[in-house]
């Protein structure tokens, strides 16, 4: 399967995953599914974890409920989420495998001593995971899309 991710957006989640080293960052991944599954926006939440954010991080209930919402207000998919794997390959780990929801796009970005290193993506199939081409667009916006910005994270 192919994942497309606008340039700019890749930026965001670099700067994201920068921001919070040595801790994991999470964020929501925004897009289309028609002709290929392309992220266009990603928007960065608080991890929510209580222990260990340096190697896990959880989103808020209430944070997939305004994702969700967000996404209906700006006639977008809700396609994903990303985070960070700091020190570590950007790999799915056997949690975040257990934690996966069907459909949604993993996006991991591995940083090494604040510089991103590498980014992979990967779905659920029936053996709990694959992995997704990632073809980076240099392409900065989809025109038709105007943003509803009122729905905000906290």
């Amino acid at each position: 399967m192919l994942v497309i991710i606008l340039n700019e957006v890749k930026k965001v989640i670099y700067e994201h995953a920068h921001k919070t080293y040595p801790q994991e960052c999470c964020g929501f991944l925004y897009g289309t599914e028609h002709p290929d599954r392309t992220i266009i926006l990603s928007k960065p939440v608080d991890n929510t974890q209580k222990n260990e954010k340096e190697r896990r991080y959880q989103i808020s209930s209430l944070d997939y409920i305004k994702a969700e919402q967000f996404a209906i207000q700006n006639n977008l998919a809700l396609l994903g989420v990303y985070h960070s794997h700091p020190d570590h390959p950007a790999m799915p780990s056997d949690f975040d495998t257990q934690h996966a929801l069907p459909f949604f796009s993993y996006l991991i970005v591995s940083i090494v001593n604040k510089e991103a290193k590498e980014m992979n993506s990967w779905r659920l199939n029936d053996e709990r995971k694959f992995v997704e081409e990632i073809l980076v667009s240099k392409q900065k916006t989809i025109p038709q899309i105007t943003l509803n910005q009122e729905v905000h994270y906290g």
